[in-house]
């Protein structure tokens, strides 16, 4: 649930790019909420894939789909929520991958996992998703087996 203050707000096409003004946005977010460097930057990696993964899959590359991500910085926590114009989508569906498995591709919810501390999404009213990541404060989860312990 989206905390009671209003939310930074940035939109932008679904274009990838896009991207990287979308990352700058989450990590000056984060870095003005106390956030040190390399937990920002890990936490604007988790939200540029989930913002890639709907440029992709929900907006099929449609850059005149907008893109609205909602940024909550709070006391305890940066807070993100990425809405998009797709189908219906089940992120808990999404199985959970060996780390150590070579593949192709199908790694970025596991990146969001990894390098968020909560990860749901839910359809939002009419048409679309909202897409929420979480990082708290003090989180000892890091880029690694995503259990809190490094690789």
């Amino acid at each position: 649930m989206a905390p009671d203050r209003p939310p930074l707000v940035m939109t932008i096409p679904s274009h990838p790019a896009h991207l990287a003004r979308a990352r700058t946005f989450i990590v000056d977010a984060c870095r003005s909420g106390g956030f040190d460097n390399d937990t920002a930057r890990a936490f604007a990696l988790a939200v540029h894939e989930a913002l890639h993964n709907v440029i992709r899959h929900a907006h099929f590359q449609q850059e005149h789909v907008p893109l609205v991500i909602h940024c909550y910085p709070c006391v305890d926590r940066i807070e993100v929520h990425v809405l998009d114009e797709g189908e219906p989508f089940d992120v808990t569906a999404v199985p959970h991958l060996d780390p150590g498995e070579v593949r192709l591709g199908g790694r970025g919810v596991f990146l969001m996992r990894t390098l968020t501390d909560e990860l749901s999404c839910r359809p939002r009213d009419g048409r679309g998703n909202v897409l929420r990541l979480v990082k708290h404060h003090g989180s000892k989860r890091c880029p690694g087996n995503g259990d809190g312990h490094p690789a």
